[in-house]
């Protein structure tokens, strides 16, 4: 299925992308096709089709799932029952997701033959930028990529980050050489376990090759912002590091010493002494451009949550161009921006249709309302159903070459790996067509409020940890009336903010605040949410403090009056459990009178599996 050529060959990587856009309904028959023929025999798709591989009894026996539809399965694969539950092919890992199911990471099943087509995918992206900027092949990238923690799970298999899973691939580490895609950083610095240690080599490795350097980036805004917060407070130690030409006694990890003293092998006092004057001004607005002064673009995700960085970004940057090329998952890679130098307002990604089989689920346009399954004899209908003017309609899934221009749908794919028809959570519009292929704005991910990093806290969520929270207030006579939320990303890391209406038992008085309370029901909320948010807290440092802000009584009576007056209807008026609006912010924080922060850091530790 996997097509091969030369990513080193531009025309013919293009030519490649023509082919796959060009036949795109006819390589999504095929693809479902195989993975149907390969998996036939295996015990999920044996229990709804019984050895039945027409593509209409798949769509009609086979159901729509979500994650809690398909955890037992794989939670058997996990404690050592065979990969043929739900995969013909070996499972060789399992891929853990930023949502999270009963507070930990989902987890999604994963073969070696995947890691080829996640390689195909990588290789697809080069002849894009090729296309767009010159001279790619005359210099070096500095991405600054992590990898995360991981466990081994009963049967032996390892779940990690899909992003770990790579970087520690033999397709990774043994790559064949791409002179579009030399990295300044040694694959040493990237597979640091230390995030500290992997930080400061990857930087200083960048810093030492500035006039090599073309293009800057981190898989996600967040942690490249974290990248410069980082280079602004560790720039006088990089800089004695490149005078003395000798490594800081702390970065102990072995392999990291050894691959970063190759580039300190004698001092550069001339070096040192421009860096520290280029990071001496008053502020640091572009300070990537005078940096790493040849550098064409910025290389990250700035799509989804991810867009409220951009205002960040371009005050560091000095005008580069901020570039999303890909979109994809932890269960499958999915898209590539044939656009890249767009807008980030802009960006639309193009699935590409040999990686997965595509279908799509209609969202209501209005109001984004993700449909809901339906049950049918014990089992989720194929179809969908949505809620109209008070009544529910049938919704069937559409194929990949049937969205139409404009609508918005739900995201459902079937995967090599063993995911059938598996509802991914994200909403995406349809904005064109490359070829016969359809191109798609991310909107957000189904339920989402909240989101800082690879964060992902839904309603529900915030819900539970905020009513474990206020039960601190009750016996202080004190009641929480009203809550919303925000993603404050105006600081380095960001950092959840709280609004919260209090008053007093029997009155509508403001109580009187005390302040350990207060902060001991911002620890109790973190305490709350799930293992992603606090792993991003306690071991990758890419979230602050939670931060609770207490204010004036009526204060949501005047969210109230400002979303009715912007068209909110005010008998279907439900307070938004968060705020992205300015005016919103405005209304709220105008009228603040307590501000408090979590001083604990919440526990974590990688999950585990337990066997039975």
């Amino acid at each position: 299925m996997l097509p091969i050529f030369d990513p080193n060959d531009n025309e013919a990587g293009l030519k490649l992308l023509e082919d796959l856009t060009n036949n795109a309904c006819q390589i999504q028959q095929q693809v479902l096709e195989y993975i149907l023929t390969t998996n036939l025999h295996t015990g999920y798709l044996k229990s709804f089709l019984n050895g039945d591989s027409i593509k209409e009894n798949f769509k009609n026996k086979v159901p729509i799932v979500n994650y809690e539809d398909i955890k037992p399965c794989i939670e058997r694969i996990a404690i050592g029952e065979p990969s043929s539950i739900i995969s013909a092919q070996p499972i060789t890992e399992l891929l853990t997701s930023s949502g999270t199911s009963g507070g930990q990471p989902k987890m999604m099943p994963s073969t070696a033959e995947e890691l080829e087509r996640k390689t195909f995918f990588y290789n697809l992206l080069v002849p894009i930028m090729n296309k767009y900027v010159d001279g790619l092949d005359q210099g070096k990238g500095m991405y600054l990529l992590f990898t995360k923690p991981e466990i081994s799970t009963p049967s032996g298999l390892m779940a990690r980050p899909v992003l770990t899973s790579y970087y520690k691939s033999s397709n990774f580490r043994n790559r064949a050489f791409n002179r579009y895609n030399v990295y300044t950083s040694p694959d040493e610095t990237i597979l640091c376990p230390d995030s500290k240690q992997s930080m400061y080599c990857q930087l200083l490795c960048g810093l030492v090759q500035r006039e090599e350097v073309l293009r800057v980036g981190a898989v996600f805004a967040s942690a490249f912002l974290r990248a410069i917060k980082f280079l602004e407070e560790y720039q006088k130690e990089l800089c004695s590091n490149i005078r003395t030409g000798r490594l800081s006694d702390w970065i102990t990890d072995p392999n990291c010493r050894n691959a970063v003293s190759s580039f300190l092998s004698k001092p550069n006092s001339e070096l040192a002494d421009l860096i520290e004057v280029e990071c001496s001004g008053k502020s640091c607005e572009g300070i990537i451009k005078k940096l790493w002064p040849r550098t064409k673009y910025i290389e990250v995700i700035v799509t989804g949550s991810m867009a409220q960085y951009i205002p960040t970004l371009e005050f560091y940057s000095g005008g580069l161009p901020l570039v999303s090329t890909m979109y994809g998952s932890s269960e499958c890679y999915l898209g590539i921006n044939f656009k890249p130098l767009s807008n980030p307002s802009d960006v639309s990604y193009t699935l590409i249709p040999n990686m997965a089989y595509f279908e799509f689920l209609p969202v209501d346009k209005d109001n984004k309302k993700v449909i809901q399954a339906v049950q049918c004899n014990g089992a989720t209908d194929h179809n969908g159903k949505q809620e109209e003017d008070g009544k529910e309609k049938d919704v069937e899934a559409v194929d990949l070459v049937d969205v139409k221009l404009g609508h918005y749908y739900e995201l459902v794919v079937t995967t090599f790996t063993g995911l059938y028809r598996y509802r991914v959570g994200d909403i995406l519009m349809v904005t064109g067509f490359y070829n016969n292929a359809p191109q798609f704005r991310f909107v957000h991910r189904r339920n989402v409020v909240l989101s800082i990093d690879t964060d992902k806290t839904n309603e529900e969520d915030l819900l539970k940890a905020v009513t474990q929270a206020k039960v601190l207030l009750e016996p202080l006579g004190s009641l929480l009336t009203e809550y919303t939320s925000f993603a404050d990303t105006s600081s380095i890391p960001g950092h959840y903010v709280l609004f919260w209406e209090l008053k007093t038992q029997g009155t509508n008085d403001l109580p009187e605040l005390d302040p350990i309370t207060m902060e001991k029901c911002c620890s109790i909320v973190e305490e709350s949410l799930d293992s992603i948010y606090r792993r991003c807290r306690k071991k990758d440092k890419s979230i602050g403090p939670l931060e609770i802000r207490v204010v004036t009584h009526g204060t949501f009576d005047a969210l109230m009056d400002f979303c009715v007056s912007q068209g909110s209807s005010v008998n279907q008026y439900k307070t938004p459990r968060c705020i992205k609006s300015e005016e919103a912010f405005n209304i709220l924080d105008s009228r603040v009178v307590g501000r408090f922060f979590s001083k604990k850091t919440p526990f974590w530790e990688p999950f585990r599996i337990e066997t039975n």
